[in-house]
């Protein structure tokens, strides 16, 4: 498994007070097998929390379905971020339409 990790900030423009409508900070983690490549995100706010966003395979994204939590991959991401101090992670259900808790 390779393991590629990118800080990104996303603000609106400032208002005329210097205020932002918005304001994210957050790292996504690529954990990759060589065909697949799993894409996670931690915002920095909360440093102990991580959310499994979906599948990339090529330049095509992919929904996780409740079967992929036990992907070799996602075990195994898992596990790295646990180690990492994310001891709350959560994965995107499109059937629920949210975060459910990965157990």
């Amino acid at each position: 498994m390779t393991v590629e990790v990118s800080h990104h900030v996303e603000t609106s423009e400032p208002d005329g007070d210097g205020f932002y409508d918005y304001h994210y900070e957050y790292d996504v983690y690529e954990f990759s097998d060589g065909v697949l490549t799993l894409l996670v995100r931690a915002y920095s706010d909360e440093p102990e929390k991580a959310a499994l966003m979906g599948w990339n395979r090529g330049k095509t994204r992919y929904w996780l379905k409740k079967q992929d939590l036990h992907h070799p991959l996602v075990l195994e991401a898992a596990a790295y971020l646990r180690a990492s101090g994310k001891s709350r992670l959560d994965w995107l259900d499109r059937v629920n339409r949210g975060y459910m808790p990965f157990d």
